[in-house]
């Protein structure tokens, strides 16, 4: 089969989306994008080739008259089982590696005692994953340093205790060797963990394990690769298949939907306001220059001053009843005006409507320069998904604009791979 990628290498994620040649999307992939752009990027690949053999397990069980209605729970099963291959996996790699660490004037004298609280700390790691990876349990993170993290402090901290060894011994092993680990795709053949995933499965049997089977047996051809994003000129390819980062998303906000005439996409590191012609070719554009200012980076940086995760932003921003004003969306001031605002006595929530509305603010003068909103309107970027950012922009557009359609895809984290992939179909079959 043949397979077109694009590939959007942001400041913080770095996404990629599959696409045949009659421009259906046969998978999507996430990954951080780290300090090494080159594995993030072969990350996403692998991530969105991994989905699309979701998709083709789809096509095929879609046939079988015996599974009919029981397709979703089967592919739940399978995809929740190859993550937990996949886990473990890693979790060897990141055993060894951790092994291998464990040298210097640190550990002098130290060494098997250390490597043994290790050991334990790794079985008691790859006991508990089974629970992570149970049916109906939702994961916080699909990122592995995510989830391997968190359960190696709770398992460590009690091994080192139990053998009177201080835990900062193996947390600086531990620190060193996910790097490291992270900075390389996960190893082994993706085929051979699908087929491991079968059999820890709960549903089997003949009529699924066939035609899985053969839609495993589909060859998946790499026919064309575009890179763009952020960190474009860090992709290993030729020039002629790096496109634009305005380029591609404003094609791929027309593929999400076709009417699209102007576009907003907040991502971590800039904000880009684009207007697109009937056939998704961009006519004009305006972003942010010298800084971060009010994107996903301002917001990360918020998150971690208030000690909160980035994803409960949103949702105390929506529980506010009085919005406190902000006078700057910059990074650098931002942690002195919170810090005063809080000492106010002002609530955390109203602080986080006021940050809110400041972003979009930004972006609406972004969008002016850009020759302002046009109908049909397409929100795009990780920070479309912030519901009080959301809730902030459709107001701003009312009371600007009147009475726009605003397009928001719960996928529109990939509208930059999306015109990538485009592009890339483009390039062969046109």
């Amino acid at each position: 089969m043949r397979c077109f990628i694009g590939i959007d290498l942001g400041s913080t994620t770095t996404k990629a989306v599959v696409m045949d040649e009659n421009l259906q999307i046969l998978g999507r992939g996430i990954t951080n994008s780290r300090s090494n752009y080159d594995t993030a990027a072969a990350v996403s690949k692998q991530e969105a080739l991994i989905d699309t053999r979701l998709t083709l397990f789809r096509r095929a069980l879609g046939s079988v008259p015996e599974v009919s209605g029981k397709v979703d729970e089967i592919l739940s099963d399978l995809e929740r089982n190859f993550r937990h291959v996949q886990f473990l996996e890693q979790l060897e790699d990141l055993e060894q590696t951790c092994v291998a660490n464990i040298k210097g004037p640190r550990f002098a004298g130290r060494e098997k005692v250390v490597i043994e609280a290790l050991e334990g700390t790794f079985s008691r790691l790859r006991d508990s994953s089974a629970a992570q990876y149970a049916p109906g349990v939702k994961r916080k993170s699909d990122f592995f340093r995510d989830l391997a993290g968190a359960e190696f402090m709770s398992h460590g901290e009690a091994v080192c205790k139990e053998a009177g060894l201080g835990f900062d011994l193996i947390l600086n092993v531990y620190d060193k060797s996910i790097i490291e680990v992270e900075n390389r795709p996960p190893a082994g053949d993706m085929e051979g963990k699908f087929v491991r995933a079968l059999e820890k499965g709960t549903m089997t049997g003949s009529s699924i394990l066939a035609p899985v089977q053969s839609a495993l047996a589909i060859p998946l051809e790499e026919t064309y690769v575009v890179g763009t994003g952020y960190g474009r000129v860090r992709l290993p390819f030729p020039k002629e298949h790096i496109r634009s980062e305005i380029l591609c998303h404003g094609l791929g906000a027309h593929m999400m939907y076709p009417d699209t005439r102007t576009v907003l996409d907040i991502g971590g590191q800039d904000t880009k306001g684009i207007q697109v012609d009937p056939v998704g070719i961009v006519e004009n554009f305006q972003m942010n220059d010298r800084c971060a200012a009010g994107c996903g980076r301002y917001l990360g940086y918020i998150a971690d001053e208030m000690n909160m995760g980035l994803h409960e932003l949103g949702p105390l921003a929506m529980k506010s009843n009085k919005q406190v004003r902000i006078n700057s969306t910059c990074t650098v001031f931002a942690g002195a005006e919170l810090r005063d605002r809080l000492a106010l006595g002002e609530k955390r929530e109203d602080i986080l409507a006021g940050l809110h509305r400041a972003i979009i603010l930004r972006a609406m003068s972004i969008l002016s320069r850009a020759g302002g909103v046009k109908d049909q309107f397409t929100f795009t970027g990780g920070v479309a998904k912030n519901e009080a950012a959301v809730r902030e922009l459709r107001k701003l557009i009312k009371e600007n604009y009147g009475d726009v359609t605003i397009n928001i895809d719960p996928d529109s984290i990939y509208t930059g791979a999306l015109g990538g992939a485009t592009f890339a179909v483009r390039a062969v079959v046109n």
